[in-house]
């Protein structure tokens, strides 16, 4: 007769589990130091009209390229705008494209992915391809081109990064989805009559998602690094609202001037961004690895 495990013993694993994973990603100090960063800068994006001293887009023509002072800790712009304010705001137009675009991307690529790596044959074959052709796609050139067709609004933005973004997702998913569909319990589901899309809901996208949610995290650092290089080149989030890019690409203007703060800043907090989603993936990855608990 067939054993079964005790309900007990089953309702403890997803706990001993997650004491394991917590365990583990505390024990990673650079993962710390990215969770702490990604925090700081959620709070500050969305706390943004609590924290900024002043109207981000409200210009004071007599403080123009004022240096950091008790006035204005980070100086100002141009316009006398506080550069210290338009980071805050410029952190939730930043935060928010990651997040969606990365989303979109995450969407597209679990979907396909999914798909591929279970029905494998033509329809992986075509997938395969397709993915491959994004993949030969210069990004950059991709997002210009995108950009310079359509408006560049924060739609069009999603939509572009999103769209740039996915195929990496894809071919990850594909790659568990062809690992999970051969064990055991998969075998036994089909036996036994189950449909595929409750097989691949309860049992496939589980047991994939914790690769995908360590990539879709390193991903929003390549979008935040995107859209700012796409508001560099005067691309991306239009004048006057605040992008850390823009305000790389005006303050850029100014250095030779001395005016070294306004480029500075901006620069400083797009690195530490990235640097905060990075290492907190790498965190995670470490965390999620289920070979470090043998």
């Amino acid at each position: 007769m067939a054993t079964t495990m005790p309900l007990e013993l089953e309702d403890r694993l997803p706990v001993a589990n997650r004491v394991r994973f917590w365990i583990a990603f505390r024990r990673n100090k650079i993962a710390l130091v990215g969770a702490a960063i990604v925090i700081v800068m959620g709070v500050a994006a969305i706390f943004a009209s609590v924290i900024a001293p002043y109207d981000p887009v409200e210009p004071h023509y007599t403080d123009r390229l004022v240096p950091p002072s008790a006035q204005y800790w980070l100086g100002t712009d141009e316009l006398g705008r506080d550069i210290f304010s338009r980071l805050l705001y410029g952190a939730r137009i930043s935060l928010v494209i990651g997040f969606v675009a990365q989303s979109v991307a995450i969407t597209i690529g679990v979907v396909l992915g999914a798909i591929s790596g279970w029905y494998g044959g033509w329809v992986d074959d075509l997938v395969m391809r397709l993915t491959e052709v994004f993949l030969a796609i210069p990004g950059l050139m991709f997002l210009i081109v995108w950009v310079t067709i359509f408006e560049p609004s924060p739609i069009s933005l999603f939509l572009a990064l999103g769209l740039i973004s996915w195929p990496s997702d894809a071919r990850m998913m594909r790659s568990q989805v062809l690992s999970i569909k051969e064990m055991d319990y998969i075998t036994a589901a089909k036996a036994i009559g189950v449909r595929t899309p409750r097989i691949l809901f309860q049992h496939v996208l589980p047991n994939a998602i914790a690769p995908m949610i360590v990539l879709g995290t390193l991903g929003i650092a390549g979008v935040i690094l995107l859209e700012s290089t796409l508001s560099f080149l005067g691309l991306g989030v239009q004048i006057p609202n605040p992008s850390w890019g823009t305000m790389v690409d005006v303050g850029r203007n100014y250095l030779p001037t001395g005016k070294w703060w306004y480029a500075t800043f901006p620069g400083l907090i797009i690195m530490i961004t990235v640097l905060g989603f990075n290492f907190l993936g790498d965190g995670l990855r470490d965390a999620l690895d289920p070979t470090q608990y043998n």
